[in-house]
């Protein structure tokens, strides 16, 4: 399995939050979103502007910021 930023995914990837490498404020604010270590993601739309994943049942959409702070581990 290999680990690689969320912003690197492609459309219709999914893999696991690994972990988040950000501040403290980030890390908070995406983990108050669901973004725990272990929570499953799918990426709906990745080309330009933000990223839209899919989370449970939810669609969420991040800026590349945010997105390339996660590591995902892809499946």
């Amino acid at each position: 399995m290999e680990s690689l930023p969320l912003a690197g995914l492609n459309k219709g990837e999914q893999g696991r939050v690994e972990r988040i490498v950000a501040g403290g404020q980030a890390t908070k604010r995406l983990y108050e979103m669901g973004f725990n270590t272990g929570a499953e993601v799918k990426v709906i739309k990745n080309d330009r502007g933000p990223i839209i994943v899919a989370l449970g049942s939810n669609k969420i959409a991040l800026g590349r910021g945010l997105a390339e702070k996660m590591i995902i581990a892809k499946e």
